[in-house]
């Protein structure tokens, strides 16, 4: 009987096995003779490599013994490679109590004979599997039985493998899992030193290290403090270095942020309490010597663990100064501890924001993990950008929780510009110092290349903060779809920014135009807030904001939104003729050319795809579109081109171009082209309007005038000349002379 080694067993001999690792490499194959006596009325198995029996069965005298996939006879070298034993070589058939019986062989038993130290280790740790899957265990008599087995298995790969099956378990505590890994550290240290497997017991040693990390954790959060006090506005402005009125306009914004961003949303206890089983807390920390790194985990993985680090003292429920320290001496780096810190704080943001003595929690765990000894590298100065805060600059950015990573930011502002001032102090001369010590307060900020960082995100973040509290996207587009949906007249715009250069005079006691409009105009309370959304919106986007760079998004949202809705109503520009306008405006052209009147309903929305009464107004808002472009044309050449300001805060941003942008790099229109297809324009304005019969529009322009239209108003056309064909001019005559069309159509055949 031929038996195809497992490859688990086989991977267990090696030092580096690991029961979540992958199994690779060729098998090996062991064979077996299975004898059946029948006079005696046993089965044997022995093995033909060392001899030995390895096994011996009571089955009865009157059995048959077959094997159904004999084809060991006639193989050669070359015709035995291609052959797979069956699934079920050898059955015994017993015709007394009609059982049909198959043999299955563990390979190790061909190892050595049955007292190969191996083929029992392998026995062992099978065993102990079995122990540790046990429904409802009794601790103590797992924890002696565990110790025995792991204590007799011989080799040391071998050991490791049980040790990790032991640590793998969901099952058994922490106190258990310590003692196991003791005694197996003590057996091993009590050994010659010769005999010591070296990995092993550096294995014992990192687990046990870990073991006592999460132990001391667990202390640290199970000892309940009590909630400290929520802190005044005067002693927030003072942790975050702030003025009292600096800090009640950041919690207006964080307000208004948490009104339009909360999300209601499932909760469970284990991670308000952040809780991490001790097996996940092994699977995601590693040891290396003296330090102990994270690994490669997913951003779950990695808040879990930041979480049950940090969640409690966030809370102000544990001692942040213990937890600290025991990090700290158990070989956790700085950088490592901030990232988890920032981890926890960003992705919590409704809990975080909910809380104003989280900022305190935050405030001091961040001044004491800048404090530790290779937080803040020791030639850092003033004038140079320390890794540590740029480390925490870029977590913020990278956040899309804007409200908790600008709290962060000011937090993180606050700490940095402590210690730049405690270093500057340290800088000056002793002189200096004893007569400058009283004029030193709180508010005094040292000069440092990292504090202008830090004021440049902030101001970054709250202007991303502001804006997203009104919308989610860029400044002057997405203000004008959401000017759009809320159907916001430009004369409240207009108000609004008033509103803003009057907020002296208002915090005098006057009250808002505008809101005193609205207030007699039985407005709701939503419409103020719109007001107030948009006038801070104003302070922050001075420039991307002005009012005629809104306006200009606001009608190409308008056109954006005319393209999807027919029915709407719109003022266009040149872009706007291109991009919407032209394939409408040439497609009634050919229609009403086509019916030699004004079409129906059915045919204008089948053809231009609006209605009729739609399509009337459309054609004169083409007109007033065409004149607009003649008359700015004029203008344009006594007047410079607008200069476009960007606020300073976000000069070095990349991004889409405005549309203002985009218009100003639009060529010069031809005036002759405008003029001649304004004329066409109102003449198919004046069949709609009047609903003239028998009058095709095309036909009162010659080739050359109709070639040159619905093209490119920036390109060069050939237009019709002074010299008309007499047909034409005819046709203009009695087309000049139908009733109501008269004095309107006289006045366009004049231009052409």
């Amino acid at each position: 009987m031929q038996i195809t080694e497992d490859l688990q067993e086989r991977e267990s001999e090696r030092s580096h096995y690991s029961p979540f690792g992958n199994v690779q490499g060729p098998c090996r194959v062991a064979q077996f003779l299975v004898i059946y006596a029948p006079r005696r009325g046993i089965l044997e198995v022995w093995s033909t490599q060392q001899g030995p029996r390895v096994g011996a069965f009571n089955v009865g005298k009157h059995c048959r013994l077959l094997c159904p996939g004999y084809k060991i006879m006639g193989l050669n070298n070359v015709t035995s490679q291609g052959w797979q034993p069956q699934t079920y070589q050898i059955c015994l058939i017993d015709p007394v109590s009609g059982n049909v019986r198959t043999v299955n062989i563990p390979f190790h038993l061909a190892l050595s004979d049955k007292k190969c130290e191996r083929a029992k280790d392998l026995h062992l740790v099978k065993k102990l599997r079995t122990l540790l899957k046990s429904k409802s265990p009794n601790y103590e008599r797992l924890e002696a039985e565990a110790k025995e087995i792991l204590l007799d298995i011989k080799y040391p790969a071998t050991k490791k493998q049980a040790l990790e099956n032991i640590l793998a378990s969901n099952r058994i505590p922490l106190s258990t899992l310590t003692s196991i890994t003791q005694a197996l550290m003590d057996s091993l240290q009590n050994q010659e030193l010769e005999c010591v497997d070296e990995s092993l017991l550096v294995f014992c040693q990192y687990k046990l290290k870990l073991l006592h990390l999460y132990e001391s954790v667990q202390k640290i959060t199970s000892v309940t403090m009590e909630t400290a006090s929520t802190p005044s506005t005067k002693e927030l402005a003072q942790l975050l270095r702030l003025e009292e009125g600096e800090l009640i306009r950041l919690q207006t914004i964080i307000r208004n942020y948490r009104q339009e961003h909360t999300r209601s949303g499932v909760r469970f206890a284990e991670d308000e309490d952040g809780m991490l089983p001790v097996k996940t807390f092994l699977e995601y920390l590693e040891c290396e010597q003296d330090s102990i790194s994270v690994k490669k985990v997913s951003a779950e993985e990695y808040i879990a663990l930041g979480s049950f680090f940090f969640w409690k003292c966030l809370h102000g429920e544990c001692s942040t100064q213990e937890m600290c320290q025991t990090l700290e001496s158990a070989g956790l780096s700085p950088q490592i501890l901030l990232s988890l810190l920032l981890k926890v704080w960003l992705s919590k943001e409704k809990e975080m924001t909910e809380r104003p003595q989280s900022l305190c929690c935050l405030h001091s765990m961040l001044s004491l993990l800048s404090n530790m000894k290779v937080a803040i590298d020791e030639s850092w100065d003033l004038q140079s950008v320390s890794p540590w805060w740029q480390q925490m600059r870029t977590a913020c950015v990278q956040s899309s929780s804007n409200g908790a990573a600008l709290l962060s930011a000011h937090v993180g502002h606050s700490v940095a510009a402590g210690i730049a001032s405690a270093l500057a102090e340290k800088k000056l001369p002793k002189s200096l110092q004893e007569d400058d010590v009283e004029s030193m307060t709180d508010s005094w900020e040292a000069l440092s290349l990292d504090t202008e960082y830090w004021k440049l995100l902030l101001k970054q973040l709250e202007d991303c903060l502001i804006l997203q509290t009104l919308l989610q996207c860029g400044v002057a587009d997405t203000v004008a779809k959401w000017v759009f949906k809320q159907d916001i007249s430009p004369d409240l715009l207009k108000e609004a920014r008033e509103k803003r250069d009057s907020h002296s005079v208002q915090e005098s006691g006057e009250v808002s135009p505008v809101v005193a409009i609205l207030e007699t105009a039985g407005e709701s309370a939503s419409d103020e807030q719109v007001l107030e959304l948009l006038s801070l919106v104003y302070q922050h986007f001075p420039c991307s904001l002005d009012l005629d760079v809104l306006h200009a998004h606001c009608c190409w949202e308008y056109v954006v939104q005319w393209n999807k809705d027919p029915e709407v109503k719109t003022w266009l520009s040149l872009m706007m003729w291109s991009t919407f306008i032209i394939k409408r405006f040439s497609s009634a052209a050919y229609l009403i050319d086509k019916v030699g009147k004004a079409p129906k309903d059915r045919l204008c929305r089948r053809d231009v795809g609006m209605s009729d009464t739609s399509m009337t107004s459309f054609m004169g808002s083409c007109s007033d579109l065409l004149q607009t472009m003649m008359e700015a044309d004029v203008s344009s050449e006594e007047m410079l081109a607008p200069v476009l300001e960007v606020e300073d805060s976000w000069v070095a941003m990349e991004g889409p171009n405005s549309i203002v942008e985009l218009a100003l790099e639009q060529k010069h229109i031809h005036y002759p082209l405008v003029e001649h297809q304004y004329v066409l324009s109102a003449i198919m304005y004046a069949i709609m309007k009047f609903s003239l019969k028998s009058v095709k529009p095309l036909s009162l322009f010659d080739s050359k005038g109709k070639n040159a239209f619905f093209k490119d108003l920036t390109s060069i056309q050939l237009l019709p000349s002074g010299d008309m064909d007499p047909s034409i001019v005819s046709l203009r005559q009695q087309v000049s002379m139908t009733g109501s069309f008269f004095f309107y159509v006289t006045y366009c055949c004049c231009i052409i």
